[in-house]
């Protein structure tokens, strides 16, 4: 039976059979038999991992140990409010810091500490009375690329790509629309949409080149 720790660009985090491309940590929030509790975070370090890496193995949702999250690509995985690993990826975290430092027209030599992204992402993921999903309005073509919208009618979440859009699935993109000048609701954290205009370019599932190629609509 699938856990409940596939995330979603909305946050959320649903039971399916989909691993995705890239592995979450929020700390610990299943009990002991593997069952998610209230609690979607337990720490403002939202990470997001490689599947391998220096063959580390580990079982899904160990008693006691953080709980595993998946997501099908980094693209969703920065719409749910996580940043590369400083470890595992670390190139990643590199290019992200620097296209972070770029966006706030700080010194690529300035200090920047995970802790400081942590903290302002943190204020962009929840809102902590009701802590849902933060969002805001942009106008569609305006969006950098790998950024995720909120689409009517069933408020779907379609994600950027140059001059169309894509709709997610956990298995994979299966739609493609041109881009038109509508306002839309942005899932993607403020920043990190920053970020993507600053020059970093997101990892997408394999099924958006495919698209792409194709032009489905």
């Amino acid at each position: 039976m699938p856990r409940q720790n596939r995330v979603t660009p909305f946050g959320t985090l649903e039971a399916v059979s989909a691993r995705g491309t890239l592995m979450g940590n929020r700390g610990i929030m299943h009990d002991v038999n593997g069952v998610l509790g209230a609690a979607r975070w337990q720490h403002p370090h939202w990470i997001a991992c490689r599947l391998a890496f220096k063959g580390r193995r580990r079982p899904i949702m160990a008693p006691r140990s953080w709980t595993e999250l998946f997501f099908l690509d980094e693209a969703v995985a920065f719409a749910a409010g996580h940043r590369p690993c400083a470890e595992c990826r670390r190139e990643d975290y590199r290019r992200f810091l620097a296209a972070w430092r770029a966006a706030r027209g700080q010194p690529a030599s300035s200090k920047l500490l995970a802790t400081d992204v942590d903290r302002a992402l943190h204020k962009e993921r929840v809102e902590s009375r009701t802590r849902t999903q933060i969002t805001f309005q942009a106008n569609l073509p305006d969006l950098p690329y790998g950024t995720f919208v909120a689409i009517p009618p069933g408020r779907d979440a379609w994600v950027t790509i140059e001059t169309d859009i894509l709709r997610w699935t956990h298995a994979g993109y299966d739609r493609s629309r041109p881009m038109h000048a509508v306002d839309v609701e942005v899932l993607t954290p403020r920043s990190i949409v920053e970020v993507f205009r600053a020059g970093y370019w997101p990892m997408l599932h394999p099924s958006a080149g495919a698209l792409a190629d194709h032009q489905v609509c």
